[in-house]
């Protein structure tokens, strides 16, 4: 009852909720749990076509401007670009009747690998129950199962997110080879599959080119990064990309005032981070905030998205 009476309260007009995912599992994963399966997807998408009112991105944002919002609006979207957008989302969004919009790091197209997925991919191939990374300054982990497989991804994603982006991906190439781990040329997508999400009717977004944190660089290099993935995008798909996603996208961490400058100068019309909460017509176009739909249940699922419906005040960076 709790659930159902939250979910007619966030029936309120001129809120937009907008959702993150990034990978979507054919089939359960023991080490990567943080990322949903095709089957939780699915159920997902009919709890949002049942009980909310999904929209295209850009038409959501056209509406919100307008102040025409539906009741419980929300937008679904993706960011990275792994190639299992394209092979096991899109069949289901189309089943479900669900658009969404797929916010693409471009270097990784066509076989590249990003460097958090070096790390879960050698740590998941590691024999154990020890792996020994101290060439790396890691010390011995322990990688006896899988939630302590887990726990060493964890640890090593958090230290060194932050570093500068030339080291971490030499760290993330060093444990690859202790490894043994093959370049991956399936894990994110294609040239082609992009063009087949366009030509289904989803909407593709610009998410820079090597997703790096944009506060940690210099500036000719987030400039380039924004830029760059924006004008591979548009020479692909032949169309303007309007749409921004900042990596990782936490305001005053990820990405600072700088930066939102930045894309406005890049010609793109909106920005999004990842500020829980929800857009208002009030919202800066620039900083629209996301949030990840962590439960797997389908009713939980639903009174979260209800709960993010309340948060009217997302975080942002402030502009001078």
């Amino acid at each position: 009852m709790r659930c159902a009476a939250l979910v007619a309260a966030a029936g309120v007009r001129g809120r937009l909720s907008v959702l993150i995912y990034h990978r979507i599992l054919p089939e359960p994963d023991d080490v990567n749990r943080w990322d949903v399966t095709a089957a939780e997807f699915e159920r997902q998408m009919r709890a949002l076509r049942e009980s909310f009112s999904p929209l295209p991105l850009s038409e959501a944002l056209e509406r919100l401007a307008k102040r025409s919002l539906p009741r419980r609006a929300v937008a679904v979207t993706f960011d990275d670009g792994y190639a299992d957008n394209a092979e096991v989302a899109l069949p289901i969004l189309r089943r479900c009747g669900v658009p969404a919009t797929f916010f693409v790091a471009t270097g990784y197209l066509n076989g590249g690998r990003m460097w958090n997925d070096s790390v879960v991919e050698a740590i998941r191939r590691l024999p154990g129950p020890t792996a020994d990374l101290r060439p790396v300054g890691l010390g011995v982990l322990d990688i006896g199962d899988s939630d302590r497989r887990r726990d060493a991804i964890a640890g090593i994603l958090g230290r060194w997110k932050y570093e500068a982006a030339t080291d971490r991906e030499a760290r993330a190439t060093a444990v690859a080879v202790l490894a043994g781990l093959l370049p991956m040329r399936d894990l994110m997508m294609r040239d082609d599959q992009v063009r087949c999400l366009r030509a289904a009717g989803m909407e593709i977004g610009a998410h820079t080119v090597s997703h790096p944190i944009l506060a940690r660089c210099a500036d000719a290099d987030a400039e380039r990064e924004i830029v760059d993935s924006g004008r591979y995008l548009a020479e692909l798909l032949r169309e303007p990309i309007p749409l921004f996603a900042y990596p990782n996208g936490r305001p005053g961490k990820d990405y600072e005032a700088r930066h939102v400058a930045m894309v406005r100068r890049a010609g793109y019309r909106a920005a999004l981070s990842t500020a829980p909460g929800v857009a208002v017509a009030e919202t800066d176009r620039y900083q629209l905030p996301r949030f990840t739909p962590w439960d797997r249940d389908p009713g939980k699922f639903s009174f979260r998205l209800a709960v993010n419906f309340r948060k009217a005040m997302p975080e942002t960076v402030a502009m001078m």
